[in-house]
């Protein structure tokens, strides 16, 4: 059994903000796999897909990034999810926007949704999956930068991150190694 966790904010004030790259991302995979968001257990909308016989549970926390713990430990420990078996993804500001890379561990890098789930498992041997949301601009506070909705020039490069998000994990879910799945879609 594996769960791919995307972060973000709940509701429509948030829904295209640059924070809610993770929401944005499983919406994308959900579209393309004709599913939808329509289950909700552990302060998180879900949907369940099962791939070669094994089950994954693709969560949307509705707990607010900062809490996205409470909601993934709420899977984690119900389902006796493996560490292997887990994959997040979010936003991170030290790539440009179109920019994804995987991590097989880390620091939460200051990002509160990652340090919460961090806080949750007891450990930073966490998969992850970023997208780059960029820099905010000067003057322009980093809460109002992530909080903030992708500027039009920037929505080709995101919606082909959240792609490129896509065909990794649709990759890793195949059977292919974390470690391969990094090779091939780390740029």
């Amino acid at each position: 059994m594996k769960l791919v966790a995307g972060l973000g904010n709940p509701g429509p004030k948030y829904e295209r903000s640059r924070h809610n790259i993770g929401f944005i991302t499983l919406d994308e995979w959900a579209y393309q796999h004709h599913l939808t968001f329509d289950q909700e257990k552990f302060k998180a909308k879900y949907v369940e897909y099962r791939i070669q016989g094994e089950k994954v549970f693709f969560i949307k926390p509705q707990t607010f990034m900062n809490l996205s713990g409470e909601s993934l430990i709420g899977f984690v420990n119900y389902f006796d999810i493996e560490l292997e078996d887990l994959l997040v993804i979010y936003d991170d500001m030290d790539m440009d926007v179109g920019r994804l890379r995987m991590r097989r561990k880390g620091s939460s890098g200051g990002h509160n949704g990652m340090k919460s789930i961090i806080q949750h498992l007891g450990t930073d041997q966490v998969q992850r999956l970023k997208l780059g949301v960029g820099r905010p601009q000067a003057g322009v506070s980093v809460v109002n930068h992530v909080l903030g909705n992708f500027p039009k020039e920037d929505h080709t490069a995101m919606l082909e991150s959240t792609r490129q998000a896509v065909a990794a994990i649709d990759y890793w879910l195949a059977g292919h190694s974390f470690e391969e799945t990094m090779t091939k879609y780390n740029h």
